[in-house]
């Protein structure tokens, strides 16, 4: 197993492992709070270990060799494990919201006690230092699963700063807790969204940036001539593994060999020096 994969792995159990433990202390603390707000944020944390077991299982399939039916490997079972996130998270927060309105028309309100700001604060800081682990890991490995993962622990905490809220202006407004099971799931709708945006740019192919473009050109005029004029550029990414094609437009008088080996120089280097995996097409000038 690769370093990347262990890492993925190493981030997954230890979210599943602190999320279990914090959905049971919310849940109770709700349940006995009579609290939507603290049990929709109890049902958000153990969505999180669903959504950690989804990382596992993407890195898992996305970690197997490339083969005669997957010649670029299975990379985006990353991308595919992100999607599956997002979706959870747009489920549980439409759950949540339907919840909300049903209290709200019942004028339901909820009792808290030390527990619930106890279990808040700790779910709190918790949260965000798995989010902090999340980004550090995706960071070092790329995984677009992981950086998902994060994002849904830092929702969750964010979404237990409400909580938290809620419970001190309980006292003073009885829809409060409804209202806030209703922010919570806004919440979770906006991090889907960011996900889901991600996770498609990256399947359908993206734009590289500007400091990537630049980088090219600068190989392309040492390799190929000040003659040479790289354009319409595009990424696929696979995971571990990512293609660059792009387009070279040189002097027709050229012969198809020495447009050939030049090209070829330039793959060389981009993949040295970026780690991409480059096919040029050559074009020529004026045409």
């Amino acid at each position: 197993m690769t370093k990347k994969a262990n890492l993925g792995y190493r981030e997954g159990i230890v979210s599943i492992i602190v999320n279990l433990f914090l959905f049971l202390l919310k849940y109770y603390a709700g349940v006995a709070s009579f609290s939507l707000a603290l049990v929709a944020d109890a049902w958000h944390t153990l969505s999180d270990s669903l959504t950690s077991l989804m990382v596992i299982l993407g890195i898992k399939l996305s970690s197997r060799k490339p083969d005669k039916e997957h010649p670029f490997g299975h990379g985006r079972w990353e991308q595919i494990s992100a999607l599956i996130i997002a979706m959870v998270l747009v489920l549980v927060g439409i759950e949540f919201v339907k919840d909300a309105f049903h209290k709200l028309t019942l004028h339901e309100t909820a009792t808290f006690g030390w527990l619930a700001y106890a279990v808040t604060l700790a779910s709190i800081f918790s949260k965000e230092a798995l989010a902090q682990y999340a980004f550090y890991i995706a960071r070092q490995t790329g995984n677009a699963a992981v950086k998902a993962d994060g994002w849904h622990h830092r929702s969750d905490a964010l979404s237990s700063i409400l909580v938290l809220v809620g419970l001190l202006l309980n006292p003073y407004f009885w829809w409060i807790d409804s209202v806030l099971g209703i922010l919570v799931s806004c919440m979770l709708f906006y991090a889907a969204y960011g996900i889901l945006m991600e996770a498609v740019n990256k399947i359908l192919g993206e734009q590289p940036s500007e400091d990537l473009i630049a980088r090219v050109g600068e190989i392309v005029k040492i390799e190929m001539g000040e003659t040479a004029y790289p354009h319409h550029f595009h990424i696929h990414d696979y995971g571990d593994h990512k293609e660059f094609t792009f387009h070279v437009k040189v002097l027709g008088t050229q012969t198809v060999y020495e447009a050939h080996n030049k090209a070829t120089g330039v793959e060389k280097k981009i993949k040295s020096e970026l780690q991409l995996e480059a096919t040029i097409h050559i074009e020529p000038l004026n045409v």
